[in-house]
């Protein structure tokens, strides 16, 4: 990931027209209502009624329901013309929020600490623009609200019900606001930008005894280590050092004693890449480790291996589309920062695997309103700037797009 400072920006908001200013203060009173009331993936009912009352508000049509909670309103311009869609996730995470603010989750072991109340707000008010402004744009946009980005994964089912058919988007974009950035940067670039995501489970069975006679032992806690240690050489020596790739183990439990030796440990990680022809190999290349250490030592073991989202790729056409309209609306001394990625894992991947599209980080970090806690942490929060920003990028990815 590129290296940009944090440092505070000045930010020029003349870029963004009127009406878009002037929906500011409703954005951040919108994503300050969905924070207070955060909700787990496919859990999203209250979230996906706010959604859907606005929209009923405003005269958009739009179905519910989707893969459980999800919405997608349509909004037609003044003619007939291509189909773009926007995409914007919902769900909270399990995590108690330690932030001292009026808008503090009242949903005890829920928080929005990944800024999707900012995305559904974004979206709500860009769709609200769109539908008051239909003369700008000809074609047709889809608002895509999704559940459970989180996981298990909302993306995929939706796509599968088929909410990019009907009328069949042509493009996707979609935003993150993201606190590696400061606010008054874009994150754009083509190809990847995100990792894919796959995990795994491994339980080593050895055979127990007591520490002072390993000789009648089979050391579980000895196999694994060897397997942590092995799984390192995955990267450095397997994969191609130009290509970039990770594989951390997270957990490792074993043992109940110091002079028993343990029968059983059990070893959990993820796996993540960029490559998409990478696909595949690492499952394969864990199981020989795992199996040809287990076998070494006389142990057994039972290796789980799941495949979550692929990687992030964007469309180079519609990543200089987005990229060409964040120049125009930010323009600060950092801008649009070329080639930020990171090692992270979204489901957007699963529409951008089906349409064209581009995923992009909107810059939301503010250390000096102390606006700069890293995402998934307790005391995660942006800069509410960034709102009206990316509904004016929305807005213009629409009429350019839209022509």
């Amino acid at each position: 990931m590129v290296s940009t400072s944090l440092s505070p920006l000045p930010v020029d908001v003349s870029r963004i027209r009127s009406p878009i200013q002037e929906l500011q203060p409703q954005l951040v009173a919108w994503r300050r209502q969905l924070h207070q009331r955060p909700e787990l993936g496919f859990r999203e009912l209250l979230t996906a009624e706010f959604v859907s009352q606005k929209l009923t508000e405003w005269g958009i049509e739009h179905q519910t329901g989707i893969a459980q909670t999800g919405i997608v309103a349509t909004i037609s311009g003044r003619q007939p013309g291509r189909v773009l869609a926007i995409r914007a996730d919902m769900d909270a995470l399990p995590i108690q929020e330690e932030n001292d603010v009026p808008y503090r989750s009242l949903h005890d072991g829920q928080m929005h600490a990944c800024g999707h109340d900012g995305h559904v707000a974004i979206a709500l008010g860009t769709a609200y623009y769109l539908s008051q402004h239909r003369q700008n744009f000809a074609g047709t946009v889809k608002i895509v609200f999704q559940p459970a980005e989180e996981g298990p994964g909302g993306a995929k089912p939706m796509v599968e019900a088929g909410v990019l058919t009907n009328p069949d988007v042509e493009a996707i974009i979609g935003l993150h606001l993201w606190n590696n950035l400061p606010l008054g940067t874009v994150g754009v670039r083509s190809g990847a930008l995100m990792a894919a995501v796959e995990s795994f489970r491994c339980t080593i069975f050895g055979q127990g005894g007591h520490g002072a006679m390993p000789h009648q032992t089979i050391d579980s806690i000895v196999v694994g280590s060897q397997i942590v240690n092995a799984l390192q050489a995955i990267v450095a020596r397997n994969v191609d050092p130009l290509e970039s790739a990770v594989v951390s183990v997270g957990e490792f439990h074993a043992g109940t004693a110091l002079n028993v030796i343990a029968d059983t440990a059990k070893l959990s990680g993820t796996v993540r890449y960029f490559n998409p022809n990478l696909a595949g190999y690492f499952a394969r290349r864990i199981e020989q480790i795992v199996a040809g250490i287990c076998q070494s030592h006389g142990a057994s073991y039972e290796l789980n291996y799941w495949h979550l989202y692929p990687p992030v790729i964007n469309d180079p056409q519609i990543a200089e589309l987005v990229r060409s309209v964040a120049s125009d609306v930010i323009e600060t001394p950092v801008g649009v920062v070329p080639e930020c990625q990171t090692m992270g894992g979204e489901d957007m991947s699963f529409f951008l695997e089906a349409v064209p599209g581009c995923y992009f980080f909107l810059g939301s970090a503010n250390p000096s309103k102390n606006l700069a806690y890293p995402h998934h942490h307790p005391r995660f929060d942006f800069d509410e700037t960034a709102l009206s920003m990316g509904v004016e990028i929305f807005a213009r990815c629409v009429e350019k797009f839209c022509h």
